[in-house]
């Protein structure tokens, strides 16, 4: 294996403080001399891991890990996982993806996945560590030597360790520039003379692989939907050798709604995808802003997305939707967020009691807030919220990501700007 190269954490001191929904504490994680940003986050009990990306000042991007034993509290120094020094290509839709999956003789295997540069275009790797994370076997190419730029990324980890991906793939699309950050977001990804964008849409498609795959050298990836939004995130889970994708799609219209679809054999087939809700947002353009599932042990899937509520003054929204049987899902219900127009990138994760956390970020009086709110679902399925938690009253918050520990909730943010820093708190919020 591949030594993973250890850095000096940022900062390790944890800064404690009474929030009204109970006990918080925080810790910045990043490398000196680098603006760290995309957090993603992930736990299994007191295990916690973060990744994100660490850019230099030369432009160069590394994929960086921090684990944590003890639910979030402390975190060991980052480890850097890619062995190609700044390859990495991130963004905040498109974080590096990490899991802790099986416990093995030597460690907790550890399986992370990202977008990376790769000639003109990009490509997207995996890496695994069998100690913890202390170092990383040699990356796993899941696609790679396809024209065109593709990215967006999300990851699940079977019992077995069987690694799954998905991602968005424009291959269909070349001649490409190559550069996934460049792909058209406006009125230029509607081909000419087309008023429908899904027309142009049909080139862009949802692809998977796995590292069985990978192991084979099959790494070009398959299709398994058409008709993708070009760079909104997607979202993967697993649960009992099902798989469970969410992304957004470009409807008949220039409707940008939320689909979904699942596979009940491990990633052999994939059901055809079905439509979450029919939200009504016409948009000839990509949001840059996707969906985040969860699934309980009793196969539940548990979503949140962003869209807008169209109508004379339109306004932005966070949903949450879920479905028991994977083909049909509840009527959507809106998330209580701050009052501003436009709540922004929700991510969701499920605690030790089925309840349902969601965290976003929003603009309010020129601050970017990250906020939390913990949903308690009933006896027939529906949810309720509790109060809101402002996690970062100073603003100046991106991209929040979560996840739990017990009844413990763990949220990571990037600070933003030239030397940002990976927040991360520890709070207990209240139903």
């Amino acid at each position: 294996m591949a030594a993973g190269l250890a850095v000096a954490p940022v900062s390790g001191e944890l800064r404690g403080a009474a929030r009204q929904a109970g006990t918080s504490q925080e810790v910045q994680l990043g490398v000196a001399n680098a603006a760290n940003s995309t957090p993603s986050i992930a736990s299994d009990g007191k295990q916690v891991i973060v990744a994100w990306g660490a850019t230099s000042r030369d432009s160069q991007t590394d994929v960086m890990i921090a684990l944590s034993n003890d639910g979030g509290t402390t975190f060991g120094a980052p480890v850097r996982v890619n062995s190609d020094g700044g390859g990495a290509r991130l963004t905040g839709e498109a974080p590096p993806r990490a899991v802790l999956g099986r416990s093995l003789p030597s460690g907790r295997e550890i399986t992370v996945l990202w977008t990376a540069r790769e000639g003109a275009g990009t490509s997207i790797k995996l890496a695994r560590s069998a100690d913890g994370g202390r170092t990383f076997a040699a990356v796993m190419p899941l696609v790679s030597g396809a024209a065109g730029a593709r990215g967006w990324p999300a990851l699940a980890v079977d019992q077995a360790g069987n690694a799954h991906a998905i991602w968005l793939d424009h291959r269909g699309m070349v001649p490409s520039t190559g550069d996934a950050a460049s792909h058209a977001h406006g009125p230029e990804a509607t081909a000419p003379g087309t008023k429908d964008s899904s027309i142009a849409a049909q080139k862009s498609g949802l692809y998977y692989a796995s590292s069985r795959a990978a192991a084979a050298r099959a790494v070009q990836g398959r299709e398994i939907a058409k008709g993708v939004c070009y760079c909104c995130k997607t979202a993967l889970a697993v649960r009992d050798n099902r798989l469970y994708a969410a992304w957004r799609h470009v409807y008949p219209g220039n409707l940008r709604d939320m689909a979904f679809t699942t596979s009940s054999n491990g990633g052999r087939t994939f059901a055809a995808p079905v439509r979450v809700s029919h939200d009504g947002w016409e948009i000839d353009g990509c949001p840059d802003d996707g969906p985040a599932i969860a699934v309980d042990a009793r196969r539940a899937v548990r979503m949140v997305w962003p869209t807008v509520i169209p109508g004379a003054s339109p306004r932005g929204a966070i949903f949450y939707a879920s479905s028991t049987d994977g083909r049909t899902f509840t009527r959507r219900v809106q998330v209580p967020t701050l009052g501003s127009l436009k709540p922004s990138h929700p991510t969701l994760a499920l605690d030790a009691h089925g309840r349902v956390v969601v965290t976003w970020d929003e603009l309010v009086n020129g601050r970017r807030i990250v906020a939390a709110r913990l949903g308690t679902i009933g006896s027939a399925g529906t949810i309720t919220f509790g109060p809101h938690e402002i996690l970062n009253e100073q603003g100046n918050g991106l991209y929040p990501v979560v996840t739990t520990s017990g009844d413990t909730t763990i949220v990571a943010w990037t600070t933003g700007g030239s030397d940002s820093v990976i927040n991360v708190r520890r709070i207990t919020l209240r139903p």
